[in-house]
């Protein structure tokens, strides 16, 4: 690999060099922060240079060069076709280039005789064309509207965050120029300095090794996101020709836009999450992915199933294929979960408990323009909230097996047919739970697993337990949900969340229910059949109070809670069909002891082998 090294001054760098950005470049996303750490920098070696030299008679052009010099950094170019393309340094060339724009505004100001000298630095004639030496050729309207001086809100700024932030951050090197030049011969002192005594260092290197060379620079200090190196990674695999005629930069950046505009980087949880459901069989495999995703994806083993290492048509086919159809597919996830959709609903309950594998599920089981992807996301994202729950309600749950067993299923379902991926299901369900209890289990629904069932569940899993209790009476009694599934189960403040309530308190009429068995009391108390879901203020409200006195606080409550009381079976026919439909045996109970809570408890599981059946 041939490395060039050449030390240059700003006057040098932007002399005679159309500067191209190339596809390894990130978008300018520098903000206030590392440019006022930049001036704050440079001011300071100026400053204490300036004060040395104020009332020296020597002419400028040779003091100039008593001023200690200023190291700025390196930047790395590679030459193609005749162009030179920025591989590394773009945040930092575009930023003096930005002081630069208003340096030549000052220098009018001052009427200057630097001014053509300055002017030069920013632009110049490259062939038939005037082009500024740092080419973003995409943002050339805000990069022309800011040399003009127009007002800041005619400036367009429409062609993105790069454009965005160039003009954000001009009008902080604005201020402090503003205010750090008062007056000409300062200016003027300053313009020499900036242009002959800041130093960066250019590295030139060929284009074969731009790829490795990036991302080695990334290692040292700059740091870029896994998916900004796999876009070097990738694209620097093709002739830039082609990737213009084939626009596969613009199809990468749409992409990316598009999946982080769910959540910031949000595509690094994207390639994740691919990559583990594409090529990992186990957690063990999984975990290698977390991080580092970039470079372990190009090791031989998985190579062999990408195919994207060293091989140009391989890159294309992925990125016009693979790539656009599992980002598209991720995003249709992200949006039933923003947005609640009825025909998707499970994505949506799934995020409530934070059952984030469903989308290394659901990458896994589709393969592209999958026709049937509808169903599998569906039956996916259903059969997932599924097995959570009946692990949860059946106190078979254990976080590290069904991790694993994730892993175990994704390999499973990839890319097979729908009764496959029930069945892959029912088996992962049936075996977790056999592990659990030490026996084999056969039937996915046990009440002997359910009895004890309660208090000691994960609080926000009990608040989407009735939540979703909830939401069945309110389906099959054509009533509204009186609160969203969101409320109930994510807005716990003290005042308007929702919590759990005992309908047992600590009295003495209570205890002597349970022949003053304080431990049996307890236990019983703790039971899913025991407990409800309450808002804040009522909740506080009922405290300890008499079953008779709570059952009044539960009107106009939630549709199960109001089940205790007898008003609700009172001339309402959807719930009265509700109840025959279903062989439910809802009645109203005026006396809350232990028959009665075992009763409720057990409407309870009969009601989750309705739901989650």
């Amino acid at each position: 690999m041939e490395i060039s090294p050449d030390k240059q001054n700003i006057d040098r760098v932007f002399s005679n060099t159309t500067y191209y950005i190339d596809f390894y470049q990130r978008q300018y996303k520098w903000n206030q922060e590392p440019v006022e750490r930049l001036l704050e920098d440079v001011f300071y070696r100026f400053n204490e240079e300036f004060k040395l030299y104020e009332n020296s008679d020597i002419p400028l052009e040779q003091l100039i060069s008593k001023y200690g010099w200023y190291y700025l950094n390196t930047y790395v170019t590679n030459l193609v076709d005749g162009k030179i393309y920025i591989v590394d340094g773009q945040q930092r060339l575009t930023t003096i280039t930005l002081i630069l724009i208003k340096l030549k505004q000052q220098a009018e100001g001052y009427s200057s005789v630097l001014t053509d000298w300055i002017k030069n630095k920013i632009t110049g004639h490259s062939g038939f064309k005037k082009e500024f030496w740092m080419n973003h050729e995409n943002h050339k309207p805000c990069m022309q509207g800011l040399l003009d001086g127009l007002p800041y809100d005619k400036i367009d700024v429409s062609t993105g965050i790069t454009a965005q932030n160039m003009l954000a951050n001009f009008q902080v090197i604005s201020k402090w120029l503003d205010k750090e030049l008062l007056d000409k011969d300062k200016f003027e002192t300053f313009v020499f300095f900036f242009l002959n005594r800041l130093v960066l260092i250019n590295l030139n290197v060929d284009q074969t090794d731009v790829p490795m060379v990036f991302e080695v620079i990334n290692d040292r200090g700059v740091k870029l996101k896994p998916y900004e190196i796999l876009k070097g990674k990738l694209l620097g695999q093709i002739d830039k020709d082609e990737l213009k005629v084939l626009e596969l930069n613009e199809v990468w950046e749409h992409q990316v836009i598009k999946v982080n505009s769910y959540w910031e980087d949000e595509i690094d949880e994207f390639f994740t999450y691919f990559l583990k459901a594409k090529l990992a069989d186990t957690r063990a495999v999984a975990q290698k992915f977390d991080n580092e995703y970039h470079r372990v994806m190009f090791e031989d083993e998985y190579d062999k199933v990408l195919k994207l290492k060293h091989n140009e048509k391989g890159v294309k086919s992925f990125l016009v294929n693979d790539f656009v159809y599992y980002t598209n597919l991720y995003s249709r996830i992200y949006e039933s979960i923003r947005v609640y959709n009825e025909a998707q609903c499970y994505i949506y309950f799934n995020s409530l408990t934070d059952m984030n594998t469903q989308f290394l599920l659901i990458l896994s089981a589709c393969k592209i323009n999958d026709s049937d992807e509808d169903e599998k996301i569906r039956i996916i994202s259903r059969s997932l909230d599924r097995m959570f729950c009946l692990l949860q309600l059946q106190r078979s749950y254990n976080s590290n097996l069904f991790a694993v067993e994730i892993y175990k299923l994704s390999s499973k379902i990839r890319e097979k047919s729908i009764p496959e991926i029930l069945k892959a299901f029912d088996d992962s369900l049936l075996q977790l739970l056999s592990d659990a209890r030490g026996i084999q289990v056969e039937n996915v629904f046990n009440y002997s697993f359910f009895k004890e069932t309660g208090i000691e569940l994960d609080k926000r899993f009990k608040r989407y337990f009735f939540a979703r209790i909830e939401k069945f009476i309110a389906d099959n009694t054509n009533m509204n949900m009186k609160h969203s599934l969101y409320d109930l189960v994510q807005n716990t403040g003290w005042k308007n969340g929702f919590h759990i309530e005992h309908i047992l308190s600590y009295n003495d009429d209570n205890y002597q229910l349970f022949n003053n068995d304080e431990e049996l009391f307890e236990r019983e108390r703790n039971r899913l059949g025991g407990l409800l879901l309450l808002k804040g203020a009522d909740n506080i409200s009922s405290n300890n109070e008499s079953y008779k006195k709570k059952l009044k606080s539960y009107s106009n409550t939630l549709y199960w809670n109001e089940t205790l009381r007898e008003d609700s079976y009172k001339s309402k026919l959807d719930f009265t069909n509700m109840i025959k439909k279903y062989a439910l045996t809802f009645r109203p109970i005026d006396v809350f002891g232990p028959e009665e809570l075992e009763e409720r408890h057990k409407l309870l599981f009969e009601m989750v082998k309705i739901i989650w059946n």
